[in-house]
């Protein structure tokens, strides 16, 4: 599964975020490579490292779905065109999971 995402230059800085395949849950690659659910450890990537990231999380897939650039500042705060959805995505739903109508 994979979405269209805008490209991001080489020297924009970038984070790796995908879903884990057990929970749904959003995750972030850290700056060694491993996932965590919490945003603000997801590390900041530029030029070929962070192609080498994300060729790796690629091949964590059946670990993590559908791993992607987002945007972030240099020091992984989440910014740039899709700041709404990956706020959303950090921070959880706009809605309380599971609530009856």
């Amino acid at each position: 599964m994979t979405s269209v995402r805008p490209k991001l230059k080489p020297e924009t800085p970038k984070a790796v975020t995908a879903w884990e395949t057990a929970t749904g849950k959003s995750v972030w690659m850290t700056e060694v490579g491993t996932w965590s659910d919490d945003v603000s450890k997801a590390a900041a990537f530029t030029g070929e490292v962070a192609e080498a990231r994300l060729a790796e999380a690629f091949k964590q897939e059946g670990k993590v779905t559908d791993p992607y650039f987002m945007e972030v500042t240099e020091t992984g705060g989440i910014t740039g065109r899709e700041t709404i959805r990956e706020t959303i995505r950090a921070t959880g739903p706009t809605v309380a999971y599971g609530a009856e109508a």
